[in-house]
């Protein structure tokens, strides 16, 4: 097995984003804050919908990161992966701090990106809540109420930003909670909330409230018009009921709790991507075994050691890397907690 198939420690890959934020991701990170670094793409083979190497991460010995699992499919990702993917590792993640509110806005599913964008991939993700500030910390998710595609295309029309927004269910969050947004749901994220975002491997955003954020109509639309655009937006009304099936309450854990290995996602989000909080206890009896896959880990809160078959390396709080399927089963052993981020099973 090539030695360089081995747990790799990243640094922070903060493209240039139209919004503010960033503080969080510095303070995680132990970075200095940057006033437009919002979104940290962990480990990312994929680029901005500009195009351009913006998004792509760059390893520490210099290569990218895509160009290394192009060169060795099977090493990073696995006979069973391929099979079903290919060559891509079917997951991006990012560390996004909200700054301020992001805009409405929506995402295409597969079908959609096959025929308009040439794209295996549309735009599931989901959200893993680590922090909030202020007293009123909220994200939006879905329509209220069915609403008819002649109004969404007023509000568009219009960029009636308040009517959008009052439309959507507001959805107060804290540290633990999860929310999965399928592709299609109208949604947008508070400021002050602080999340790791697990999502299909693309930049697909279809932004209806594109004034005062993006310079022009075309940004928003993404070049394919929004009468097109539109017909992926899912208009339903999304009561309590249905909401529950998105979102999962309190997985912080008490630092007195147990440890293990906690699944952090509602079942939607099964088919697209998995997340799990891991959380040894310091005893060394009791690591947790990572099985062999391609995964991204966040450390977020702690310090530990994460051990191969060729030795062990420190993990603490900020820490991120990428895990190949060549780098084996590993340990994760010390008192610290670390979120594994996975593709679908």
């Amino acid at each position: 097995m090539p030695e360089s198939l081995e747990p790799i420690f990243l640094p922070a890959n903060q493209p240039p984003q139209f919004y503010r934020g960033g503080a969080a991701i510095a303070a995680l990170r132990g970075d200095e804050a940057r006033e437009y670094g919002p979104e940290d793409w962990v480990a990312s083979t994929t680029t901005r919908f500009t195009g351009g190497p913006d998004g792509l991460t760059r390893l520490p010995d210099g290569r990218w990161l895509a160009d290394a699992v192009t060169a060795d499919p099977r090493g990073w990702l696995g006979d069973a992966h391929l099979r079903r993917f290919g060559d891509s590792t079917a997951l991006l993640v990012k560390l996004l701090d909200a700054g301020q509110r992001l805009p409405v806005h929506f995402h295409p599913d597969d079908r959609f990106a096959r025929s308009h964008f040439d794209s295996h991939f549309g735009k599931t993700e989901a959200w893993v809540v680590l922090g909030t500030t202020g007293d009123d910390a909220t994200v939006y998710t879905g329509f209220r109420e069915t609403t008819s595609a002649a109004t969404v295309r007023d509000w568009v029309r219009d960029q009636d930003a308040p009517s959008m927004l009052e439309a959507l269910n507001a959805v107060p969050v804290t540290p633990g909670d999860t929310v999965v947004i399928p592709a299609g749901l109208p949604h947008a994220i508070g400021a002050g909330v602080f999340v790791v975002e697990l999502q299909q491997p693309t930049d697909f955003s279809l932004t209806m409230e594109w004034r005062g954020f993006l310079d022009s109509p075309e940004q928003g639309h993404l070049g394919i018009g929004f009468d097109t655009a539109l017909q992926v937006l899912d208009t339903s009304g999304w009561d309590a009921e249905r909401l529950a099936s998105l979102i999962r309450r309190g997985h912080n854990p008490d630092p007195d709790a147990a440890g293990g290995t906690t699944e952090l996602l509602a079942p939607l989000a099964d088919g697209f991507f998995r997340a799990d909080r891991l959380r040894p206890s310091e005893a060394p009896s009791d690591a947790v075994t990572l099985t062999p896959g391609f995964a991204v880990l966040v450390a977020i809160d702690g310090a530990g050691t994460l051990t191969s078959d060729r030795g062990g390396s420190a993990i603490a709080r900020g820490d991120t890397v990428v895990v190949p399927y060549g780098a084996g089963p590993l340990r994760l052993s010390g008192g610290v907690t670390v979120l594994r981020c996975r593709p679908p099973a």
